[in-house]
């Protein structure tokens, strides 16, 4: 069972005698207790006003536990005496039903819980991730389990709810629910609100999601580099945006949200980060076109509009035009990021180096960029060979004494 009471226990241990109303519980003070002698533990507790309830007494994880089972008008004595047969063996395998009665009021509803989790991670969330969160929130997480205990959702439960969620929010807005659901149920464990282990989505496979990663050739930087070179006399700022973009490798908001006060000769040391604080190296290029801009106030942005007298906060309808000019149907602004680390990869930069320059947090995501460098890999390969044969020498070659050299005919099947 995940959530234990004493009603619960009762009524699964009548479910197969009748339906059962344990009745009103008797008032006033007990007046005497006539103890079973043919099953110790199991009693008769006599109430002043005339009333009797049947009781089981057992030592339970060395603690003494009294246990009300009924009215005895409405529990007959062969019924009750089965029911204190199966709570004493409970308790003989180690089971206590009232601490877990007592534990099971302390369980919260999953509304509640949600509650006390968003207050908990908050906290550790970005501005803009809780933002997000709070928007899926509000949509797909609050009343999604309506009326039940955190302990007491299934796999099933899950399951149902993923797939709504999917169908209604996209792939990609359920994978990001379910990940957020994931979390809650982990710290349910971690709380000891729900078993170790117990994690309904242990077993449920989120969505396939389209990889978004377009990587630019050499062509097309050459002619997104034309486009911008053009751009620079009249869109200075949004120019030296792209081309920081493309030579740092920078997520947008780390250029966009770039103080002066980060900005250290040839590094960026960034305050802040999608992965927390980083250092960004910079190149000769990069540190001449952020030489070339005005030096504010450590505090003031990089990227201030003298015109507008406001930093520039979006560069979407600059890189629209700039696509079309550049003939770069489908390119994203993040796809400069994809780009910068697959030149790196294909110039056998090594993956812990590339993730390094990326601020990526863990190796696993710069291994996306793995595939792209494969001359080292074509060269292990040819020295490898080249190994195998002069070991097995010229007479034992696969060009001698094959079936096609002695001009078997190769029929496809």
């Amino acid at each position: 069972m995940t959530r234990v009471s004493l009603a619960r226990i009762i009524a699964d241990d009548l479910a197969t005698l009748r339906r059962f109303d344990p009745g009103a519980r008797p008032g006033g003070r007990p007046r005497r207790v006539v103890w079973s002698e043919k099953l110790p533990g199991f009693g008769v507790r006599y109430y002043a006003s005339g009333r009797s309830t049947y009781i089981v007494q057992s030592l339970m994880n060395g603690v003494t536990r009294t246990i009300t089972l009924g009215n005895a008008n409405v529990l007959s004595k062969n019924q009750a005496l089965t029911v204190t047969r199966r709570i004493l063996l409970r308790a003989q395998v180690g089971e206590d039903p009232a601490t877990k009665r007592k534990w099971a009021r302390n369980i919260p509803t999953y509304d509640d819980f949600l509650a006390t989790y968003w207050k908990q991670a908050a906290a550790k969330w970005k501005p803009s991730t809780l933002a997000t969160h709070n928007a899926y929130r509000r949509k797909h997480l609050d009343h999604a389990f309506f009326g039940m205990f955190i302990d007491e959702i299934e796999q099933s439960h899950v399951l149902t709810w993923f797939n709504k969620v999917s169908i209604n929010g996209g792939p990609g807005a359920g994978n990001r629910c379910f990940e957020i659901l994931r979390s809650m149920f982990n710290h349910a464990e971690r709380w000891e609100m729900r078993p170790e282990g117990s994690n309904p989505c242990a077993f449920i496979r989120p969505n396939k999601c389209r990889k978004c990663e377009r990587f630019l050739s050499n062509r097309e930087i050459e002619r997104l580099g034309e486009v911008l070179s053009q751009k620079i006399r009249t869109q200075p700022l949004h120019t030296m945006i792209v081309y920081l973009l493309l030579l740092t490798g920078c997520r947008l908001s780390e250029i966009m949200d770039l103080t002066w006060s980060e900005v250290k000769g040839g590094r960026l040391l960034l305050h802040d980060s999608k992965t927390g604080p980083r250092t960004v190296w910079l190149g000769d290029e990069a540190q001449t076109l952020l030489a070339s801009l005005k030096r504010r106030g450590g505090a003031d942005p990089v990227f201030w509009n003298k015109l507008t007298r406001r930093p520039v906060r979006s560069i979407g309808e600059f890189w629209k035009g700039v696509k079309v000019e550049a003939n770069l149907p489908g390119v994203r602004i993040h796809d400069l990021r994809h780009s910068f680390a697959s030149h790196a990869a294909a110039r056998s930069e090594t993956l812990p180096m590339i993730g390094k320059l990326l601020g990526h947090a863990r190796l696993q995501t710069t291994s996306r960029y793995a595939h792209l460098d494969d001359g080292p890999v074509l060269d292990a390969a040819e020295r490898i060979g080249e190994l195998i044969a002069d070991a097995m020498g010229e007479d034992h070659s696969l060009n001698h004494n094959t079936m096609c050299d002695i001009g078997m005919p190769i029929h496809d099947r």
